[in-house]
């Protein structure tokens, strides 16, 4: 593995074969009994033994992340936090998976009838997760499967393995049966091979949406969870707190050099505060400090390499040429690139249409409210859309009227949390993430209807 800053070698790690993603396969298959019978209580213990080894080595997990994806070291110690977390709400919801009792004598003929809904253990998983977050994407596949009572296989981001692996050994101590996790760094057309074996049940993908949408079509019958790509927009109303969504907006445009999929990418900013926005905005962009990821004092490091750093240069150079301006940044160093912000961008440029995926984000003037729900919708992504705004009939109005799958209200779109539902619509994703959720998505619904009579 390459260290994106400085291009160092990090470590090496060996691909699997298919013979050895068949093996991977045959282990799950074996093991998915033993998981489904496991009692919640069980279940529990193993996920939080997983959430304390994570926290005891949160300094090498975070030294790691950061060496794989170039990612600041204070960001990377927070995903640990992060993944310690998510395995601890796992072990919490690990004990609330529950039914109902639903009456069923609706008619004269259903007297003495009642059902009982429980949900079951879909089957073997196979999870696919991205580099950004190598270890809390890979937590947020495996914790869910482990409370669900499903073995699964990972293939993580041939980019950052290392991360991942490292998970792996904490989870082999945590007491997890024998074929309930296996890690295989692998090619994209062995995890093909994975993906059509009829003994997988759920297929859960974290990538880009050419990828995820084209994995999709091999999965057949099975069920699919899909977190995909976005181009997140905010809206800045003329009635709410600039400052602090100034602050927000930088936060959520340029962290980890934009390499996340709700990364602040669009923001349209009423024209009564468009100069009031955009100077607070350009004077906190401005103190970012670029540079070495381990050094504490680092807000941007290196996007994960070169040909990523290029391909924002080449569409921020595509907008300039169509009549874009570049009011800070829009150079590239190597691997990274300056945070950069444009005004001007028309709706068909790539910096707006596409997902960008670096330090990139445009500013727009909107007339109204209106217009800037309409100009957030404009997209065929729908992740995530952020609205500051002091106006509660506006918050309402956006949350009835936004095509994304959550709606943050005086906060950007990169905020989430662990155990809330996360997914999207459009080409931005299929079912929904979040423990609890991503529960439901690895677990099949169950009825018995009984007679009483």
């Amino acid at each position: 593995m390459i260290n994106p800053f400085g291009g160092k070698r990090v470590a090496g790690v060996c691909r699997a074969s298919e013979k050895d993603a068949g093996s991977a396969v045959d282990i799950a298959d074996k093991a998915k009994d033993t998981a489904s019978r496991m009692p919640s209580h069980e279940k529990a213990g193993i996920l939080s033994n997983i959430s304390t080894g994570i926290s005891a080595k949160k300094e090498e997990l975070a030294k790691i992340i950061t060496l794989e994806c170039g990612k600041p070291i204070s960001d990377s110690r927070a995903e640990v936090d992060r993944a310690a977390l998510t395995f601890q709400i796992a072990a919490e919801e690990a004990v609330r998976i529950s039914g109902e009792i639903i009456p069923l004598d609706r008619n004269k003929a259903s007297e003495g009838r009642w059902g009982m809904t429980r949900r079951f253990p879909a089957g073997p998983v196979f999870g696919i997760t991205p580099f950004n977050f190598p270890l809390n994407l890979v937590s947020h596949k495996i914790a869910p499967a482990i409370a669900a009572g499903n073995p699964i296989i990972l293939k993580p981001a041939s980019k950052a393995p290392v991360t991942a692996l490292m998970l792996g050994d904490i989870i082999m101590d945590s007491g997890l049966p024998e074929g309930g996790l296996s890690i295989i760094p692998c090619s994209n057309e062995t995890a093909g091979k994975i993906i059509t074996d009829e003994r997988i049940k759920v297929f859960s993908f974290t990538g880009s949406a050419s990828a995820g949408w084209g994995l999709k079509s091999k999965a057949n019958q099975k069920k699919v969870i899909l977190e995909l790509g976005g181009n997140a927009g905010v809206i800045i109303d003329e009635a709410c707190d600039l400052e602090y969504a100034a602050g927000r907006c930088v936060t959520g445009a340029f962290s980890y050099s934009g390499q996340v999929c709700i990364s602040v990418q669009r923001i349209y900013v009423h024209e009564k505060v468009y100069e009031k926005f955009q100077e607070s905005f350009f004077e906190k962009v401005k103190a970012l400090k670029m540079g070495d990821p381990l050094d504490e004092s680092t807000n941007i490091g290196p996007m994960i390499d070169a040909e990523n750093a290029l391909r924002a240069e080449v569409w921020v150079k595509e907008a300039v040429e169509k009549g874009a301006k570049v009011l800070t940044g829009g150079k590239k160093n190597g691997n990274f690139y300056e945070p950069t912000v444009l005004s001007d961008a028309t709706p068909e440029m790539k910096v707006n249409c596409m997902e960008v995926f670096a330090p990139v984000v445009t500013l727009t003037k909107i007339k109204d409210f209106k217009e800037g729900l309409d100009a957030v919708n404009n997209s065929i992504y729908g992740l995530q859309a952020g609205v500051f705004t002091d106006n509660l009939k506006h918050a309402y109005t956006a949350f009835e009227a936004l095509e994304v799958g959550g709606v943050i209200i005086n906060d950007v779109p990169a905020y989430r949390v662990d155990h809330m539902p996360y997914g999207g619509v459009k080409m931005s994703g299929f079912g929904r993430e979040g423990i609890k959720y991503a529960i439901e998505e690895m677990t099949e619904l169950r009825l018995m209807a009984v007679n009483l009579r």
